[in-house]
């Protein structure tokens, strides 16, 4: 997988484009925020993630899918369980990931980040190939976007805390982190 620092989509990841998104303010991207996302809640390999971020969710599927029917999201990348890597907007452009936020005093912080969501839940732990997948990935963005430094990547629970818990106790900073050292 490479970053066309260009166009800002990564070659070699599924590319699903979202609706949701606008251009970025003139402001440096200079975060990453990881997420955790199943639909319906704790199910996988559905497609319905995509469905969501595309405006394309049939309600009628799923009780819970009623109470997110009016939302309007998206993330630039997910991440499923297998490490199969989807693109719905371009790097360049913001995502509709954090919503209500703040890092460091800093607010709004879909206008200076990149979402990257993870295949799961808070409770449950995240597979091998989904850490192989988002290091391979963070590489990418950390080399495009030089000030994303690993001080700078941080969970939605960080920057929504109290309202956001993902991506969740099950989420194994300490690995991940350690990885983009070497």
């Amino acid at each position: 997988m490479q970053l066309d620092s260009a166009s800002g989509w990564c070659v070699g990841a599924h590319h699903c484009p979202s609706p949701n998104f606008n251009a970025r303010p003139e402001a440096e991207i200079s975060l990453l925020v990881i997420h955790n996302i199943s639909l319906p809640p704790a199910q996988f390999k559905t497609g319905k993630v995509q469905a969501f971020f595309q405006n394309k969710l049939d309600v009628t599927e799923h009780p819970y899918f009623e109470g997110i029917a009016d939302l309007r999201v998206s993330a630039h990348f997910l991440i499923e369980r297998e490490g199969e890597v989807t693109q719905f907007v371009s790097c360049l452009e913001r995502a509709w990931h954090a919503g209500v936020s703040n890092f460091q005093g800093r607010e709004t912080c879909n206008d200076f980040s990149i979402g990257i969501e993870l295949e799961g839940t808070d409770d449950q732990p995240f597979t091998d190939a989904q850490y192989a997948a988002l290091i391979a990935l963070t590489g990418q963005l950390q080399a495009a976007f030089p000030a994303i430094t690993t001080q700078r990547i941080c969970g939605h629970s960080d920057i929504a805390p109290g309202r956001k818990t993902d991506p969740g106790p099950c989420f194994d900073w300490a690995r991940y982190r350690a990885a983009l050292q070497d």
